[in-house]
């Protein structure tokens, strides 16, 4: 799996594609495409033309199986094929705290695709926390908040995206708490996300806490092949790690007062190979087929929150290399 961009500016273009969570009544399975990780490697064609192709097929059908795409680094010749396009659109900007940088930054990538394209989420910032930049962060969404206000756009929830590192604790769910470090700058975070009905969006990898530890944590745990639960935290049973995973962000917002604020999975995939045996085709199958996966109109919730349902962004669209 590729290295990933953090801090808050982005350095690398990278396309994800987003999963909802969700089936129409009468299918028996969420349709979703997701190249990389469910196929062997081999040679691919450039992708700016994967990419543009893919757009185009989108626009064509009656029902894109891709509702979003998520994108690092700012590119208006990525944007512009989107025009058209009835699925929803995400991008990161790189922020600043400064106000002028977030008015500046709605004004050239905001104002002139708003009414084209759907853009549903900005993100401040890639699993930096901990770190130098995170006390930044919360600054900088407040002005781009205020940056859209003032422009008269709505409808877009301005969040960040945060990694397991940022737990104190993860095991079992209801223990997990925000680091020491982290609990006032993710308290004010919470605060505005409560405020503006944004989520708090985690990177969730159940494949890093597998290959760390395969002898504690079975595969079929991590990969959705578990019926039984393997996981009793309380009154609550998980028979997955990916949302024993969600719930921990989940019962770290409740630590600090946040309880509101929903968890989306900003990252979520298997890497095909790199670190045999677990990394693998079937492995990476297994996990994005439980991913994908769904019974009837259900959507994927998580016993701490049943009430939510999970949206997740799964990656990643293309293979890189």
């Amino acid at each position: 799996m590729d290295s990933k961009p953090t801090g808050l500016v982005a350095v690398i273009s990278m396309l994800f594609l987003f999963i909802q969570i969700i089936c129409p009544a009468g299918n028996e399975r969420c349709r979703g495409h997701h190249r990389s990780l469910l196929r062997p490697q081999r040679q691919q064609p450039p992708i700016p033309g994967r990419y543009n192709s893919f757009i185009q097929e989108q626009q064509h059908r009656r029902h894109p199986y891709v509702r979003a795409l998520r994108r690092y680094a700012r590119s208006s010749s990525r944007l512009r094929p989107l025009r058209r396009v009835r699925s929803t659109k995400r991008r990161d900007p790189i922020p600043s705290p400064r106000p002028a940088a977030a008015t500046n930054f709605v004004a050239t990538w905001i104002l002139p695709y708003k009414n084209d394209v759907a853009i549903k989420w900005i993100t401040i910032g890639n699993e930096v926390f901990p770190g130098d930049i995170a006390p930044f962060v919360a600054a900088a969404i407040k002005n781009v908040n205020t940056a859209l206000t003032n422009s008269g756009v709505s409808g877009i929830a301005v969040t960040t995206v945060v990694a397991m590192s940022a737990l104190e604790n993860s095991y079992p769910p209801s223990a997990a708490s925000f680091l020491p470090d982290l609990t006032e700058i993710m308290t004010e975070i919470s605060s505005i996300l409560s405020q503006t009905n944004s989520p708090l969006m985690a990177n969730i990898y159940p494949y890093f806490a597998y290959a760390s530890d395969p002898k504690d944590i079975s595969l079929d745990y991590a990969v959705f092949k578990s019926n039984t639960p393997v996981v009793i935290d309380g009154d609550l049973k998980y028979s997955n790690m990916f949302v024993a995973m969600v719930d921990g962000f989940n019962a770290a917002l409740e630590k600090i007062n946040a309880r509101n604020v929903v968890v989306t999975v900003a990252e979520s995939g298997w890497p095909t190979e790199g670190n045999p045996p677990y990394t693998s085709v079937d492995n990476a199958r297994a996990y994005n087929l439980g991913l994908l996966t769904c019974g009837g109109a259900t959507r994927m919730r998580t016993p701490r929150r049943p009430e939510t349902a999970v949206d997740v962004f799964l990656f990643e669209m293309f293979r890189e290399n």
